[in-house]
């Protein structure tokens, strides 16, 4: 390990303050840039905390890039998956890495931007998940994305009977407690607000800034995502309607109620 490196005391996992996932796929001039940025934007915060960089099987120095990081900083982690699995398996692959109490997930493309992350932090002392709304697209998007978001959003809405003002962002922020049972399906990383919600934990939507693009282009269009997207949600759709719901009247000689969120109600 370098001499820089041995500059950060390797904090025990089990006293990380916050674990940053980070999905990678071919991000190489993005990289050096949030990196960096989110370093300056924790510093004053005291946190101790990991970024966990998830390299979606990239083609790029993507993963070359993260392990000079780790050279330089411990707290920069690589997790890299064998092959392309898409968004929600290196999201989930990061959530099972994670060792911080609480967990942040966010973009690697710079459009996520890190300085809404200590205001996130601040609303789990009472909500148990924070997810952005990007109040700002006109500056980061066309309008082209801005129109089939509204769109996707009140279909969404109107499917899930719920009322999120941007189904598609996902800067978000967890206890970690909320994210030990969650199963993801491929696809589902849109849908973790709504996941944990029908596990009754707490989701509040706050206002996120929203930067433009300034490498690359989106994994993401019309095209590629429209379809899948909907047949997702009425997977969503069915799993709701399905949900097991009922309350214990009597358990005589049983242990009682274990599940860890009557302790905070």
């Amino acid at each position: 390990m370098s001499g820089i490196a041995s500059g950060f005391a390797r904090v025990p996992a089990a006293a990380l303050d916050l674990s940053i996932v980070v999905p990678v796929y071919n991000e190489e001039e993005n990289l050096p840039l949030l990196w960096p940025e989110i370093r300056e934007v924790l510093a004053p915060t005291k946190l101790s905390y990991e970024v966990i960089f998830v390299d979606d099987g990239s083609r790029d120095r993507s993963a070359e890039i993260v392990r000079a990081f780790h050279e330089q900083d411990p707290r920069a982690r690589l997790v890299r998956l064998k092959t392309n699995a898409g968004e929600t398996a290196a999201t989930d692959a990061g959530f099972k890495s994670a060792r911080g109490r609480w967990v942040v997930v966010m973009d690697a493309d710079l459009q996520n931007d890190p300085h809404d992350i200590p205001g996130m932090l601040t609303h789990l002392d009472q909500w148990d998940a924070v997810t952005g709304w990007r109040v700002n697209r006109g500056t980061g998007d066309s309008w082209v994305r801005r129109a089939s978001s509204r769109v996707a959003n009140r279909v969404r809405n109107a499917l899930t009977e719920e009322t999120v003002q941007d189904s598609g962002c996902t800067f978000r922020a967890f206890r970690r407690e909320c994210l030990r049972d969650l199963v993801l399906y491929e696809g589902f990383h849109r849908f973790v607000p709504t996941l944990l919600k029908m596990r009754s934990y707490r989701v509040l939507e706050v206002p996120v800034n929203h930067r433009p693009r300034r490498f690359g282009e989106s994994k993401y269009g019309i095209g590629n995502r429209a379809w899948s997207a909907f047949k997702d949600l009425l997977a969503v759709r069915w799993m709701k309607d399905r949900l097991l719901r009922y309350e214990i009247a009597e358990d005589l000689g049983g242990e009682g109620p274990s599940d860890e969120r009557r302790s905070r109600e």
